[in-house]
């Protein structure tokens, strides 16, 4: 059966649709952006927008079978984390 949407130009989200779409606040989306933890997005002018498929796979890199499977990635808390090639620089100073 063909796919419907095939042809069709990816479908674009504004955050508090993207958010209600990973079932997260739009205030985290927001602090994924400024942390570079979340999803791919794109800026359209000064609006925010996100593929339906970039939301999918950030959403799968969490993907585990059971609490002792690492999987394949992580997906990072919205907060700040240290850059590991800033921390290498650091230590040769």
């Amino acid at each position: 059966m063909p796919d419907p949407a095939a042809g069709l130009p990816p479908r674009f989200l504004r955050t508090p649709e993207a958010a209600r779409f990973l079932s997260l606040s739009g205030r985290t989306l927001e602090k994924h952006r400024t942390y570079g933890t979340g999803p791919t997005y794109r800026k359209i002018g000064g609006r925010v927008v996100y593929a339906v498929d970039d939301l999918k796979a950030w959403a799968d890199r969490g993907a585990k079978t059971s609490t002792s499977d690492p999987g394949t990635g992580t997906v990072l808390p919205a907060k700040p984390h240290m850059n590991p090639l800033a921390n290498a620089s650091r230590a040769r100073r």
